[in-house]
């Protein structure tokens, strides 16, 4: 056997840290929150110490979910306000519905992001409630009110909504989500149509 190079060491470590972040979002969904690392072993298919090698305690795990969460619903924030040239419509925004509820379909951490966002953070520690509060706000929330030109709390509305309705897909287990019913729903909470 040939020993394994510095590139494929490198992407192996790569490789089970996302494995390991995956698992973690999930085992905050199954646990609401209150997983340990035994939790996320278990989740990941690893053992104890292989997780705890490269996260010695749950702060440390929940710190680069969330961070990690943070990349990837700013990027797609970011490709949808390049798509509708900061100058969106309805259909746009609806557009954006969708695609941040196939985001989080497919991906926990981006969905922990809202959802933790939705209860302003409060399972963290003091320190890190504030930066992720601010954080949201400042490069989720507040680009996308000004984008969407909403200046009321319609864009709270709508996110509660999505939020509301992917969280069963996490929390009761539903296989699928009806993406677009549920965007539907949460343009008609942002447009304040009955």
């Amino acid at each position: 056997m040939c020993p394994r190079t510095k590139e494929q060491n490198e992407l192996i470590r790569i490789q089970r840290r996302e494995q390991i972040l995956d698992a973690a979002a999930r085992a905050y969904f199954r646990t609401g929150g209150s997983f340990d690392i035994r939790d996320v072993a278990r989740e990941a298919e690893l053992g104890y110490g292989t997780v705890y090698h490269y996260y010695p305690n749950r702060l440390l795990l929940i710190e680069d979910v969330l961070g990690s969460g943070f990349e990837r619903c700013e990027q797609a924030l970011a490709e949808w306000a390049n798509i509708c040239d900061g100058s969106p419509d309805d259909r746009q925004l609806l557009t954006y519905c969708k695609t941040l509820l196939r985001l989080w379909r497919s991906d926990a951490r981006t969905y922990l992001v809202y959802k933790m966002a939705l209860e302003h953070y409060a399972g963290l520690p003091e320190k890190d409630r504030h930066a992720s509060k601010r954080r949201f706000m400042e490069r989720l929330y507040v680009p996308l009110q000004s984008i969407a030109k909403r200046e009321d709390d319609s864009v709270d509305h709508m996110l509660a909504v999505l939020v509301g309705c992917c969280g069963l897909h996490y929390y009761a287990g539903t296989s699928e989500l009806d993406v677009d019913r549920i965007a539907r729903l949460a343009m008609q909470a942002i447009t304040k149509e009955s």
